[in-house]
């Protein structure tokens, strides 16, 4: 198996993490304090978003750079959450899956030797794209964990 077939079973594990969750969570809960699971779909879209153009970038021929991320983690999410006010649930869980496609369907275009070259991250620094997976898949994860604890407190 190569690197590019890794990185995309360890983003579909990822996304079943939090797809299983789903249909047993009120879509109006609180998970976070301002972030219901509206919002943390939305969150993650718009981190698939940034390793889209990342990648999108490596097959233009092109050296990704830094985005809004560079001004911070917060300022980022928060934009994500931002930029998808107004779209109704429905909406934004139709954008989580497709994202994640077009994600998943990238890294199957992008030359294997490619997958452990180092680049400027989205945030600053150098890093691989085996790197942003091995971030962003675990954060999937752990939001399916906290709704998973949403939902098991709520069973009780």
């Amino acid at each position: 198996m190569d690197k590019r077939e890794d990185l995309i079973a360890r983003l579909e594990r990822s996304r079943a993490a939090m797809i299983t969750q789903l249909d047993d969570i009120d879509k109006n809960r609180k998970i976070y304090p301002l972030w219901t699971v509206r919002e943390i779909l939305a969150h993650l879209s718009g981190w698939d978003d940034a390793t889209i153009a990342f990648i999108r970038t490596i097959l233009d021929g092109g050296q990704p750079g830094l985005t809004l991320a560079a001004q911070g983690i917060d300022v980022y999410n928060a934009e994500t959450v931002s930029t998808r006010e107004g779209l109704d649930y429905d909406h934004i869980y139709r954008e989580y899956l497709a994202t994640r496609r077009v994600l998943l369907d990238l890294i199957r275009q992008m030359p294997e030797e490619r997958v452990t070259e180092q680049y400027v991250l989205p945030w600053g620094g150098y890093g691989t794209l085996v790197d942003m997976i091995n971030i962003f898949a675990p954060h999937e994860e752990e939001h399916a964990e906290d709704v998973r604890k949403i939902i098991e407190q709520a069973g009780k």
